[in-house]
């Protein structure tokens, strides 16, 4: 009881002596005190994050990319960001190169640059957003580049060629290319990518550099540039990496250009658009970047994979067709809904509360317009409950229209809750703690996906079977995510069907946080326990093929995932492993010349060999309970058929 009463007594007194409430705080737009123009928020599509939204179901499918990128709906993103594949993990799995050898970049055939999904994303982007921008960026490349050198001419004539063929192919004109993601960069190379662009007719996409995320790293390009005229010349943007709204002094007084190239709290939740909220607004109040990428576009990915959930939005659930909008979207929507590119921030009235949180106000360039952006994050506990008034005077050069108010709070959000008119050019609004608010003389925005009924999340169903057959050749195949090498749908060797075949001929020039193991992907549900993974298998040469099952995390290191796996090499000889470990290891009759059939089977605690319907032998250990299966081999283009998940009974 005493400690009770000095505890409260220390929380009365804390009360009583704390700070008054600040007197109302007021916010002046004047249209002489401009800032810079506003470029537009957008998201990134990299490692492999994008990978289950090619293969949802339609209308789902539809109506997830509206949530994106459709003006006025949901997150109406204004830029997108691919990866250019590299043929290596960068983070969630592997992204497909548009050619896997210098063969097929020397004689390229349009099926090439079906590869994947990023060109496909970038389509359905523009189909719903005609002035979406976009963006590219490596995290490695294949093998077959500069012998390994990845700042070599041989990879700007690679990343030239990509831009041609989205302008050829794809007909779309790509506005930005980055430089090598998180890896120190070089300065040299960016004036040879920029000569390289310039040769190929490609003078329009613009570089941003450099991409960093190390503290040391970050904004050390702007110093590069003031030393070298020509770097400065080839350079159109600087941005880095998870900057922490800050940016140099020597990025500022460059003139160019800021962006904050990649960033985010990696969370679409309310807890993620608390943070985006700040982002959002922070960046230009303290940095001054006018251009925001945050990744990842969508969580479209298992959540065995490495940092599961950072999507402004989740859909991977494509076998059920089930997806869930997060608050993550109307973060972004708070600004994306009224303001497009091209507007300017008004200085005069960007800047932070008194109480807590922070303001951006945007202007369009006619003047007919302007949008006040406010987050009240970050609230001291004194304070909570209690709101914050703020008066907005309207100078010459903004109208004295009807002011749209929209909220976002953990109970609600993007809801539109009044309309102001101001008097004598100004208007007050009180501000509760940790929201979201939009005030704007914009008008049409919506909360898209209210009156959809999205499908309940359910497991895949057992049995399940795929047989390749209909996917069009180089095609991806449906819920399955590569780790290593890239696994794609081509004809069978003898002309009957469809098949998958290991694609990468050897290791690439990899990210640097990332090591490469041999070829798997992984497929399914992580609430599979007891199933069998069967596979036919054709090894096209030395070299093993396996199966993978009860797989409960894929870590970024150079070994296999958790989860049990079998690999059967040329001459029969088999092992049964646990992650590295070997449980079990025998010989079975098997020709490489000839399709066979391996797989595992699950039963409780027993794990049984087969191989061409036989059992070969078996294990013991309850480690891995349940999980998802897979495929995979060595380094060679080895083919797979017929791949089936049977359920088994105890």
């Amino acid at each position: 009881m005493r400690l009770f009463a000095v505890s409260l007594a220390t929380f009365l007194l804390l009360l009583t002596s704390s700070p008054a409430l600040p007197a109302e705080q007021e916010v002046f737009l004047d249209a002489q005190k401009m800032g810079r123009t506003f470029e537009g928020f957008g998201a990134l599509s990299a490692g492999a994050s994008s990978k289950l939204l090619i293969d949802y179901p339609e209308p789902q499918r539809g109506q997830i990319l509206d949530l994106l990128f459709k003006p006025k709906y949901g997150a109406s993103l204004q830029q997108l960001k691919v990866e250019i594949g590299g043929d290596v993990n960068s983070t969630c799995g592997t992204e497909p190169a548009f050619a896997h050898t210098r063969e097929e970049f020397a004689m390229p055939d349009a099926s090439y640059f079906k590869r994947g999904y990023e060109w496909w994303v970038m389509q359905e982007a523009r189909k719903r957003a005609p002035k979406i921008l976009f963006d590219a960026l490596q995290w490695g490349a294949p093998g077959w580049i500069g012998g390994g050198k990845f700042y070599s001419q041989d990879n700007a004539d690679f990343v030239a060629a990509f831009h041609a063929a989205a302008r050829e192919h794809l007909r779309i004109e790509t506005a930005y290319q980055g430089i090598w993601n998180e890896t120190m960069s070089n300065t040299e190379w960016i004036k040879t990518l920029r000569s390289t662009l310039d040769r190929a007719g490609l003078s329009g996409v613009r570089i941003g550099a450099a991409d960093q995320s190390e503290e040391e790293a970050k904004w050390r390009i702007a110093e590069d540039a003031e030393k070298d005229p020509e770097l400065a010349r080839a350079i159109y943007a600087f941005g880095d990496h998870y900057v922490g709204y800050q940016s140099s002094p020597a990025a500022q007084r460059s003139g160019k250009p800021l962006w904050a190239a990649e960033d985010g709290p990696w969370a679409g939740d309310w807890y993620g658009a608390t943070k985006l909220a700040k982002l959002y607004n922070r960046s230009y109040i303290d940095g001054k970047m006018t251009r925001i990428i945050t990744w990842s576009l969508i969580t479209s990915y298992y959540d065995i994979l490495p940092l599961p959930g950072s999507g402004l939005m989740r859909a991977n659930e494509p076998w059920s067709g089930h997806y869930e909008i997060q608050p993550g979207i109307w973060a972004a929507s708070h600004t994306t809904q009224f303001a497009d590119p091209g507007w300017i921030y008004v200085d005069s009235a960007c800047g932070y509360l008194r109480q807590n949180g922070s303001y951006v106000t945007l202007r369009s360039p006619d003047g007919e317009d302007f949008t006040i952006v406010v987050e009240t994050m970050d609230s001291p506990y004194v304070f909570i409950g209690k709101n914050q008034e703020v008066t907005f005077h309207l100078g010459e050069g903004f109208p004295e229209k009807p002011v749209h108010v929209w909220m976002s709070s953990a109970s609600e959000q993007f809801v539109k809750v009044e309309t102001i008119q101001p008097k004598n050019r100004t208007f007050r609004y009180k501000f509760s703690n940790e929201a979201i608010y939009t005030l704007s003389t914009t008008t049409l925005q919506q909360k898209g996906g209210a009156d959809i009924a999205i499908p309940k999340s359910k497991p895949i169903a057992l049995p399940y079977k795929e047989t390749f057959d209909s996917k069009p050749v180089h095609a991806l195949p449906k819920y399955f995510i590569d780790q290593s090498g890239v696994f794609e749908v081509v004809d069978r060797p003898e002309g009957r069907g469809g098949c998958l075949r290991q694609a990468v001929p050897a290791k690439g020039i990899e990210w640097h946080y990332h090591g490469n193991p041999a070829p798997y992907t992984i497929m399914g549900d992580a609430r599979w326990r007891d199933y069998a993974v069967e596979v036919d298998t054709l090894l096209g040469g030395l070299g093993y093929a396996a199966v993978y099952g009860r797989v409960t995390k894929v870590s970024t290191k150079d070994e296999p995932p958790a989860g049990y796996w079998l690999s059967v090499d040329e001459q029969g000889n088999w092992k049964l492993s646990r992650q590295a470990d070997v449980l079990k290891s025998g010989k079975a009759r098997f020709e490489s010349d000839r399709w066979q059939r391996i797989g595992l089977r699950f039963s409780g605690d027993r794990i049984t060999v087969l191989i061409n319907g036989k059992e070969q032998g078996s294990a013991t250990d309850a480690t891995y309970g349940s999980g998802l299966a897979g495929l995979g081999c060595g380094w060679q283009r080895a083919y797979f058929d017929d791949f089936a998940i049977l359920p088994v009974k105890k």
